[in-house]
């Protein structure tokens, strides 16, 4: 055994799987140092998940060999994982809502017969984890009653608690706020520090540049690079990534707001359970403008979305959308939102965008299909849907360009563009965007932001709700902040720096925020 292979925490040789006709895994190698910060990084579809799934035993190689400290070794399933000292905290978390901290953390590994017995011990190892770590975290409250950032530091206890000196993160910062991502980091480095091997897989590379030693590109199965990260870029890396240059800044000019298209009165909205969502909002969106929203996802902007788009009924208040007015008595039909000159472009394609048994021709009507150049007197006009289809498929750059592929055949980028340019296409004057870039490549996500810009310029009234921060910033000429159902303020796009949006996604304005307020600027 060489000094080279036993200063290697986890090496992976010729690991290679196939789902049926997919080639997911492309005989890939990997060799991450002990006590280092190794991020992964690759285009939708790369393979990243397949293969920390085969590292964490959710799936085993066709092919290849895992080896652990120099020692090869088989994982069977997670269990055998946790066994040779491997964690993973998923994107979303593994935690039981009403179970405190610690019944989470000892979930699975209890060690005696008396439960309280075990909690005693185990609530004094963590707290030597807390400290050690800087992980603190209320032990015995329940989970649903703390914020996401320390549900996030549960999960990483859970995994240390299971002496795991192998750490994977998927995606760690999707439901953060700057603030609790920054804590992250810190946390990530102290774990390094100790001797802990830390496995991030993320899409934004701006984390990657700020965190890891060490960085792998994965492209359409196989692994293309290796790089140190003090010796490379966020610009060389998408290109890796994509397999051309890309464009990782937005390009736009000064806005033209003219009339108002859509306005939001003192509206309010309590869902099906009881939960008000929506808090007394108002807001106005000009034509020649992009408003965007930004918080941490479950703040109300998906509730206020979907009322603007009439899938629901407001309690108080009034919407007035493109001439259209909504109130809690007279609500609009999303098929009347439509003719309003309203688009809406979804948060979650597949839940709302998109039927995945449908070929790409039916769903580029969808919503649409009613109207004349569309619909004859009885039937609908196929042969013109599928010849409009194709040629809007290869103006927006939809691979592959097939009228007749099913939806669900598609990759996550190109059913998003799909979608988008459905709804785009049809010219709409005020338009209702929904993560716009979800689950999307780098690739695409240049494409996507020049149209949404293209629109902005053309007269039209949009309404952007992201939370990628990083998007909001480039995209939007003003910005509001939600938190628990309520707008916390406004900032211009040019004084909308990451700290002074994390503070108000914590639901703390900052006292510049204020003065902008109190001079009638925000």
């Amino acid at each position: 055994m060489t000094a080279q292979t036993t200063d290697l925490a986890l090496e992976l040789r010729g690991i290679d799987k196939r789902f049926g006709a997919v080639h997911a895994n492309k005989s890939i190698d990997l060799r991450v140092p002990k006590g280092t910060i190794h991020g992964i990084v690759g285009e939708n579809g790369a393979g990243k998940s397949t293969l920390m799934s085969i590292i964490y035993g959710f799936y085993e190689a066709d092919q290849g060999e895992i080896l652990i400290d120099g020692k090869p070794i088989q994982i069977k399933d997670s269990k055998s994982a946790i066994a040779a000292g491997i964690g993973m905290v998923h994107q979303h978390f593994m935690l039981i809502q009403n179970f405190t901290a610690v019944e989470n953390v000892i979930l699975g590994a209890e060690d005696g017969a008396v439960i309280n017995e075990s909690i005693g011990r185990a609530t004094k190892e963590l707290k030597h984890l807390e400290k050690e770590y800087g992980l603190n975290v209320p032990l015995h409250q329940p989970v649903e009653e703390l914020a996401v950032g320390y549900q996030q530091r549960i999960e990483i206890l859970k995994a240390l608690y299971r002496n795991a000196k192998i750490l994977i993160l998927d995606e760690p910062t999707g439901v953060l706020t700057p603030q609790e991502s920054e804590h992250l980091f810190k946390v990530l480095k102290t774990l390094k520090d100790q001797g802990t091997t830390v496995i991030l897989i993320t899409h934004k590379l701006r984390e990657i540049m700020a965190v890891t030693d060490n960085v792998s590109v994965m492209r359409r199965g196989e692994m293309v690079a290796h790089v140190k990260t003090s010796e490379t870029s966020r610009e060389d890396l998408a290109e890796l990534m994509v397999g051309r240059k890309v464009l990782l800044r937005v390009e736009k000019g000064e806005s033209n707001p003219q009339d108002v298209k859509l306005s939001v009165d003192h509206v309010s909205l309590t869902d099906d359970a009881g939960v008000q969502r929506l808090k007394d909002i108002s807001f106005q969106v000009r034509a020649g403008e992009i408003v965007g929203i930004a918080g941490v996802s479950g703040n109300g902007q998906s509730e206020l979305i979907e009322a603007l788009a009439g899938i629901r009924n407001i309690n108080e208040g009034e919407i007035n959308l493109n001439g259209q007015k909504v109130t809690a008595k007279h609500n609009l039909s999303p098929e009347q939102v439509r003719h309003a000159g309203v688009g809406h472009i979804p948060e979650d394609r597949h839940r709302m965008g998109l039927i995945n048994s449908f070929s790409a021709y039916e769903a580029f009507v969808l919503g649409y299909h009613r109207k004349p150049e569309y619909s004859g007197a009885f039937l609908v006009k196929r042969d013109h849907i599928i010849k409009d289809c194709q040629a809007k498929m290869e103006r927006w750059d939809v691979r592959p360009p097939d009228p007749f592929l099913r939806t669900a055949n598609f990759s996550g980028g190109n059913q998003q563009k799909l979608v988008i340019a459905r709804e785009i296409e049809q010219g709409p004057d005020v338009l209702l965007i929904g993560q716009p870039t979800r689950g999307v490549d780098i690739g695409a996500i240049e494409s996507i932001h020049k149209r949404i810009l293209e629109m902005r310029d053309a007269g039209k009234a949009i309404l952007l709700v992201s939370v990628e921060l990083d998007e909001i910033r480039s995209l939007a000429d003003r910005i509001l902040v939600m938190f628990d159902g309520i707008i916390v303020g406004e900032v211009p796009a040019d004084k909308a720096d990451e700290k002074t949006l994390g503070l108000m996604m914590a639901n703390i304005v900052p006292e510049e925020i204020k003065a902008l307020q109190a001079e009638g600027h925000a």
